[in-house]
């Protein structure tokens, strides 16, 4: 008699499994995955814990399980990853959205309150920041740049998905390249540029190293500062007077950009370090139009 595969029995299986590759959120990742084999949220997998998997649907699941015991991130398998509570497209093309993100989204909202501002998202990957903030604040005009067009295809359709396609321009420009720095042009800059150093680059785990576009990772130099400093270096010459830089940072990279900004002639009362939900300084947020 050919053995019944309940949701419950397979999901215990494929947590066992996980475990046993060394894979962090094994139950997490198996019930993410089945509830994309079968087209259903994870909500209702607890709810027909006793429901039997057709061959078809074990067929289809086996090969999700083969692709995560590979390390492929469940993201990229299923396409999908939340933030800012809105579901984005992701593939390979673009980072998998990180939590701590929504601090750079949530403190630029709250910069930005009703006001009609124009914002350059620089690097905008999946544009997961540019989206959000279109969509949190009706007002604003955005544009969101990446040097790579598989990139911005990406931030495209997440655009159109969220029906904010007509507040966001999008233009292939590694950093300022594409710009003019004739006259400023926007109130607020916001990026989460690449800022792993060497050495933790080459540490990555398998998820991120193996998958994940490195360009958009690597920061360049020994505390991955590179990119960093081009930014700060360049920005003042695309912000109007008074206007703000947002970047998300890496863990203790504030130290190094206070002394950095300093040497740039920025006064101490002009920035500030924000912490993240783990207590991490993750946002610099920068005062551009004094010096």
């Amino acid at each position: 008699m050919e053995e019944t595969w309940t949701i419950l029995k397979v999901l215990r299986w494929t947590a066992e499994y996980f475990a046993s590759k060394g894979i962090e959120q094994p139950r997490a990742d198996a019930e993410v995955l089945l509830a994309h084999a079968l087209s259903m949220e994870r909500i209702q997998l607890y709810l027909r814990f006793d429901q039997p998997l057709t061959a078809p649907e074990l067929a289809t699941y086996r090969e999700l399980v083969r692709r995560r015991a590979l390390r492929e991130p469940s993201q990229y398998i299923t396409g999908t990853q939340e933030f800012w509570s809105l579901d984005f497209e992701v593939n390979p093309s673009v980072l998998i959205p990180r939590p701590e993100t929504e601090l750079l989204v949530d403190r630029a909202a709250g910069c930005i309150g009703k006001n009609a501002l124009h914002i350059l998202d620089l690097g905008t990957g999946s544009g997961i920041i540019a989206v959000s903030i279109a969509h949190e604040c009706s007002k604003v005009s955005i544009t969101a740049t990446d040097k790579s067009w598989k990139a911005l295809q990406v931030a495209h359709r997440n655009a159109l998905k969220h029906r904010v396609e007509n507040r966001i321009a999008f233009a292939v420009s590694d950093l300022f390249s594409a710009f003019s720095a004739r006259r400023p042009i926007w109130d607020l800059i916001v990026t989460n540029p690449p800022y792993i150093g060497d050495e933790e680059f080459h540490a990555l785990a398998p998820e991120v190293a193996r998958h994940e576009p490195p360009e958009a990772l690597h920061g360049n130099g020994p505390r991955g500062m590179r990119i960093i400093r081009q930014i700060l270096e360049e920005a003042p010459l695309y912000l109007k007077p008074g206007g703000k830089l947002l970047m998300e940072i890496g863990f203790r990279q504030w130290q190094p950009l206070e002394q950095y900004l300093l040497q740039l002639g920025h006064s101490r009362k002009h920035f500030q370090f924000i912490r993240d939900h783990s207590g991490i300084l993750r946002v610099l947020d920068l005062s551009l139009g004094n010096r």
